[in-house]
């Protein structure tokens, strides 16, 4: 980063949202003053909060903002108040819509087991121990952006349309490869591809893909495969790519090895301003209540330090004070055992940012 001066565009969200963001934004302003950066913030309004006040999911206030920015942080979006909505009017429409108007096309999730919290996980340690897993997944195609899709006018029938073109694959593909490159070089496309024409499209063109990365071993594999897989033996996975749907479940399945879905960090990146966001939801039955996990927001950071910012250095500084944290036994309820000291979601980020600042 060369720049002396920084926008960051926060959009806390619903429910958690803000409590989470709150320690992720505190998190840069430490990672200014290491750097001596000024680092300005605009806040801004996206899903139910902005329901509430303009009657969209997405104002067009927030678009300009974000697309201003040099990064996106954002907490999270939904709340089961707006689930009779009309599909347009839905909070996560709001998330939708920002990824399609800023380009954002792949998004990247790691799952990584830290030392100390190998007894968080509902499986046995010896399953998860040392886990590194990268989920690349496509995020502007597939049934989330297919048309057509609805319901009739006789409500007698839905449909949504799977689309991709080529171009849509050939580049999160070619992402993937390049996560792999600098990982353990290896690459497995999951599919439906023995009952989609889609996944069989698809699968052909990663191959072709793969054609250029000789250094980077491809395997295919089923998405209903993946999802045993990935709870059976998931040392076996380095880099994981697939459609958008498929990507959303199964990684939402990956958290399950951290613990929690509090646990999981996501940069999404593109053509333009990336954002980065825990991937938990926005569980508003505990908002408010400084119980919430804010590791998957200030772990989000890192991915902006080191994606935004190409700062690996303070990525991995920022990293090694959750990790530190966790290995001193301190946990929020969500992921807390009998033998650890629970905290709340403030006390839990001044941890971090502790052991951070003195880094």
């Amino acid at each position: 980063m060369h720049e002396s001066s920084i926008k960051i565009a926060v959009l806390p969200g619903d429910g958690i949202g803000p409590e989470v963001l709150a320690q992720a934004v505190n998190l840069l302003q430490l990672y200014g003053e290491k750097k001596s950066l000024d680092i300005q913030f605009g806040f801004y309004n996206v899903g139910g909060a902005a329901l509430e006040k303009f009657g969209v999911p997405l104002p067009a206030d927030t678009l300009a903002g974000c697309r201003q920015a040099d990064a996106v942080l954002l907490g999270a979006i939904g709340h089961p108040r707006w689930d009779t909505m009309p599909s347009d009017k839905r909070p996560e429409r709001g998330l939708l819509g920002l990824r399609e108007e800023l380009g954002l096309y792949a998004n990247l999730r790691p799952a990584k087991i830290y030392t100390g919290l190998v007894d968080a996980s509902s499986l046995k340690a010896e399953f998860i121990s040392k886990v590194d897993i990268l989920i690349v997944r496509e995020l502007t195609g597939g049934l989330y952006f297919g048309h057509p899709r609805g319901i009739n006018e006789s409500q007698t029938k839905a449909y949504n349309t799977m689309l991709y073109t080529r171009f849509e694959v050939e580049r999160i593909a070619r992402m993937a490869f390049e996560a792999a490159r600098g990982r353990r070089k290896k690459v497995t496309s999951v599919d439906k591809a023995n009952v989609l024409e889609v996944s069989q499209f698809w699968r052909k063109v990663v191959m072709e893909v793969a054609a250029e990365y000789p250094d980077v071993m491809l395997e295919h594999m089923y998405v209903d495969n993946c999802a045993m897989q990935l709870v059976r033996n998931p040392h076996q996975f380095d880099v994981i790519l697939t459609e958008n749907m498929f990507g959303d479940i199964l990684s939402d399945e990956a958290a399950m090895l951290t613990g929690s879905l509090g646990m999981l960090p996501s940069a999404s990146l593109g053509n333009g301003t990336a954002l980065y966001e825990p991937v938990h939801g926005s569980a508003p039955d505990i908002a408010g209540q400084n119980i919430a996990n804010p590791i998957a927001a200030i772990a989000s950071v890192a991915m902006l330090m080191r994606f935004s910012f190409s700062d690996d250095a303070e990525a991995e500084c920022l990293e090694e004070a959750i990790a530190k944290v966790l290995e001193e036994g301190y946990r929020t309820k969500d992921i807390a055992s009998e033998k650890s000291n629970m905290i709340g979601t403030k006390e839990m980020g001044d941890k971090i940012a502790d052991l951070y600042a003195a880094g």
